[in-house]
């Protein structure tokens, strides 16, 4: 009787487990997305007129109003355009120094690798403004430097080309991360057999290194495609002085003009939304298929082509790339923080110290303002990582760990938000929280709330990895021991987990400060943070002041990031010396 009456009580619980994870995921993700679909195919507020209404009201009008309108279709063909040329400059890159560090000798191969991914801690906000600041085509720096050589040559970053080539550079480690691992694993006596029937190094790296790895090349490059589809503040930055439009700078301004076309911006949403979703699903698609068909079951070491003095020339293309990717932008950026004025005669003036001052960062600071927003993106950072950490710790540990009913529906709804770009969740959050009466509209916790179910994939998926390195039996044996669930996961499996979970934390916490596009449609006055002021500084046309503001947000996330990294070595080490 006793045996029964615990398997009903387990039942019960994991029936309750269940119900309210999915509750949480639904109010998170499912809610704010139907919000946003049914204000697209209405003309009402389905929140603020009700729903009976705005059901009454149900039509494709507006859908077909935005795909009439040649402004959606210009912003679309640019989106197309910008994403399309910036994913072929990220694929030849990423490509190039995934061969270059996995596949020859180049010296200081694991300098040129750490370079590589260098790019994915810039937030695409402050890239944007330090190429603006490099590429203007009057105040430039470049430009400044040409003239000072006597050259005719000028560059101009404010267009279409200027968005292609910082969308290649920036997003390259996508394209590199994808296709250096795919190199790592290809058993290299395919190429050996290539050369053996005669074909030389460059017809063999065309021939047979590139097709076979082709699974991996096309997944990078849909993945940066689609991140780029995401990304509001290059465009914004790049795009704005000569009314370049793309469709998330397209959507922010259907919701700024008087009155605020919100059904309008909602269609255009879902139009940029599917087209994510079904990138998404090839991405997986290709993912789940032939990615891994090169990795062979013996044990071999990655062949190393033997480049001779080139060596020193693929040396050089990683310091080009170190250059053009940091040097340069971490150089704009001081120059413009630390100088009282922008106009710069020539090169010489650049090394005259009396041109600067620390004038900038004391107006930014005089600005209540700044602190503020320090402090709010601090304190929704800390919010989104341990409420979004705790909440990816019981979804991940129920998909990986558990095999009760309903942990597919789990997995699938946890997984939708990585199709639904940024400024679309701002959107969705925007409909199904702006005249909910409660109060949390206008919070820290809508934006905490919006960047959770934003960055919940990553979050899960960060934390996979922990969990399936657990093995069961150690779990087995907390049970055997007379432990319950929750004892066997306070006393096993967190702790086992620790430097995961500290990981996808400070993940989230970075993650939460970067982000521009949820934040544009859900700050007030009370809750703006540092990306929107650093946006509000950049349109306010106070080059310096974005600047300052640019290197204080940079150099918070470097200090912030190095601390985190320094207490998961602290967990990590603290487990090994305990479990030794």
């Amino acid at each position: 009787m006793r045996s029964a009456s615990e398997g009903t009580q387990r039942r019960a619980f994991t029936g309750l487990w269940v119900a309210g994870l999915l509750a949480i995921l639904s109010f998170l993700v499912i809610y704010p997305v139907l919000m946003l679909l049914l204000g697209a195919l209405t003309d009402t507020n389905p929140v603020v007129d009700g729903i009976r209404l705005s059901l009454s009201h149900l039509s494709i009008a507006n859908f077909l109003a935005v795909l009439a309108n040649p402004n959606v279709a210009e912003a679309l063909l640019n989106t197309l355009i910008a994403c399309g040329g910036g994913t072929l400059i990220a694929v030849a890159i990423g490509l190039l120094f995934s061969w270059i560090v996995v596949r020859t000798n180049t010296p200081f191969k694991g300098f040129i690798a750490a370079a590589s991914i260098l790019p994915l801690f810039a937030p695409p906000l402050v890239a944007g403004v330090a190429w603006a600041i490099l590429g203007s085509p009057k105040t430039g720096l470049i430009n400044t430097v040409f003239k000072w050589m006597g050259s005719d040559l000028r560059i101009d970053l404010y267009s279409m080309w200027g968005l292609v080539f910082v969308f290649g550079i920036y997003y390259a480690p996508y394209v590199y991360m994808f296709t250096s691992s795919a190199l790592r694993n290809m058993d290299p006596s395919l190429e050996e057999a290539a050369e053996i029937s005669g074909a030389g190094a460059f017809a063999t790296l065309f021939t047979v290194t590139f097709p076979l790895i082709m699974p991996a090349i096309v997944s990078g490059m849909l993945l940066s495609f689609i991140v780029m589809l995401g990304i509001y503040g290059i465009p914004a930055v790049l795009g704005a002085p000569t009314n370049l439009n793309v469709l998330t700078t397209y959507i922010f301004k259907l919701t700024n003009w008087s009155p605020p076309l919100y059904n309008t911006a909602a269609a255009v949403a879902i139009i940029l939304m599917v087209v994510t979703g079904l990138l998404v699903y090839l991405q997986q698609k290709l993912l789940s298929g032939r990615s891994y068909t090169t990795v062979a079951g013996k044990a071999f070491r990655p062949r190393s082509l033997d480049l001779g003095p080139w060596r020193w020339l693929t040396f050089a293309l990683g310091m080009v790339y170190l250059l053009v990717v940091v040097v340069l932008p971490s150089l704009a950026l001081i120059v413009a923080a630390f100088r009282k004025f922008m106009f710069i005669r020539d090169a010489a003036s650049l090394f005259d110290m009396r041109q600067y001052s620390l004038t900038h960062f004391e107006s930014i600071f005089d600005n209540p303002l700044t602190m503020k927003s320090i402090y709010n993106a601090i304190e929704v950072g800390v919010i989104t990582a341990v409420v979004g950490g705790a909440l990816a710790f019981a979804i991940g540990y129920t998909i990986h760990r558990t095999r009760v009913a309903g942990r597919g529906a789990i997995d699938l709804i946890s997984t939708l938000p990585v199709a639904i770009p940024g400024l679309v969740v701002g959107v969705a959050y925007l409909w199904a929280w702006i005249g909910v009466p409660g109060g949390l509209y206008g919070t820290i916790w809508i934006l905490a709330l919006a960047f959770i179910a934003r960055f919940m994939p990553d979050t899960v998926k960060a934390l996979s990895t922990s969990f399936l390195q657990i093995h069961r039996e150690l779990e087995e044996a907390a049970w055997v021991c007379g432990r319950g669930t929750l004892g066997t996961i306070a006393t096993i499996v967190l702790p086992l987990a620790r430097p995961g979970v500290l990981a996808s934390m400070t993940l989230l916490f970075v993650l939460a400060i970067r982000e521009l596009g949820s934040s544009l449609f859900l700050y007030t006055s009370n809750t703006m943070v540092m990306s929107v002021l650093l946006l509000d500084y950049y349109e306010g046309g106070n080059i310096g002041k974005t600047a300052a503001f640019s290197l204080v947000q940079t150099v918070l996330l470097g200090v912030l990031i190095g601390g985190a990294n320094w207490l998961s070595r602290g967990a990590a080490q603290s487990d090994v010396a305990r479990t030794g």
